[in-house]
């Protein structure tokens, strides 16, 4: 359901005395043309109007017919009154013009709607560390996102960034509807504070219960937590960084080999996931001979994930592709381009 931006108080107030000015003016043009008319025959109603803008304008031009006394104290009574109205409507256009909340307002509101037409798109709450590389990596798949967070700083680079962003507190379920968490598919929480993290996920998978929720922990207690409130994965760096750290010892030939693979980018190698969902109809339920991946692109298939998330490690080349099948694919960047332009 679309959200909209809840509007000021004080961009109510000079919104209402825009109204009231406007309002004004045509009181005050009615009032003439109406006076006119009434005090005079010989005015009609086009005599009547060009008498009334030329007073309330002060233009000076002379009377299109002679004003006797009734006529003269009216013209008066106009011209005061036009006064009047013109010093309101200066000190509320002065109002607007030096209120520097109001283009704020504006520019958060065209990225609300921006946001309110995101669909299956993802959420991150927190731009620290974690939350950073996290987008960026999205960002080199094209992937749409929508950022929480509280930091005013944060937010003016992210938007200096072009990047949507909501300032807010992500535990917030009204922040989270912001951020369409119910037309969401994923939702990456990578606060701080492990409580906030649990409050997030708990929000979030009240709000949409299809969502998939990838959490940030700092220890084990906090894991068991999470996954219990719905966390469908969950991510503890301090103990990835300890175990990186043990195998740059054990096996680290290994390591850098490992390192070498990246998702995205120019390295020498890069890694790739198909859904046989994502392949041309005449594909399903041919066999990855069939698909013949390496002939045409030079890339290899490593591994496939079934329906049923079960992982095959070099996969047989006489598996069907069966819909809902992953394949993981390695391959060098140019290669990989072309398995993108091939499929």
């Amino acid at each position: 359901m679309p959200v909209k931006i809840k509007i000021p108080h004080h961009i109510r107030r000079i919104k209402y005395k825009l109204y009231l000015s406007l309002m004004l003016m045509l009181i005050v043009i009615g009032v003439g043309i109406g006076g006119y008319m009434w005090l005079s025959d010989d005015y009609d109603w086009i005599d009547a109007l060009y008498m009334t803008v030329i007073t309330v304008t002060t233009v000076g031009f002379g009377e299109v017919h002679p004003a006797d006394d009734s006529l003269k104290i009216f013209t008066v009574f106009l011209i005061i009154s036009s006064i009047m109205i013109y010093g309101f409507v200066l000190s509320v256009f002065t109002e607007l013009m030096t209120n520097g909340q109001i283009p704020e307002y504006f520019k958060r509101r065209k990225l609300q709607k921006k946001i309110n037409q995101m669909k299956n798109h993802i959420i991150v709450c927190g731009f620290g560390r974690n939350g950073r590389q996290a987008v960026e990596r999205l960002h080199s798949y094209n992937k749409q996102c929508v950022v929480i967070e509280s930091d005013p700083r944060i937010i003016e680079e992210l938007e200096d960034r072009g990047i949507a962003c909501i300032k807010g507190d992500a535990t917030d379920d009204e922040i989270l509807l912001k951020a369409m968490v119910e037309g969401a598919s994923f939702l990456i929480t990578a606060l701080p504070s492990d409580a906030d993290n649990l409050f997030v996920v708990l929000s979030a998978k009240q709000l949409n219960p299809d969502i998939v929720v990838i959490s940030r922990a700092s220890n084990d207690s906090s894991y068991k937590k999470l996954k219990v409130a719905g966390a469908d994965n969950i991510i503890m760096p301090d103990k990835i960084g300890g175990n990186h750290m043990a195998s740059l010892i054990v096996t680290p030939d290994l390591v850098e080999f490992v390192e070498r693979l990246s998702i995205s980018g120019n390295t020498s190698m890069n890694l790739e996931e198909i859904s046989v969902d994502q392949l041309p109809a005449e594909y399903t339920g041919k066999t990855l001979k069939d698909l013949n991946i390496r002939h045409k692109t030079g890339c290899l298939v490593i591994g496939l994930k079934t329906p049923d998330k079960e992982y095959i490690i070099n996969p047989d080349a006489s598996l069907p592709l069966e819909p809902g099948v992953h394949l993981i694919i390695l391959g060098n960047s140019e290669q990989i381009k072309r398995l993108r332009e091939t499929y």
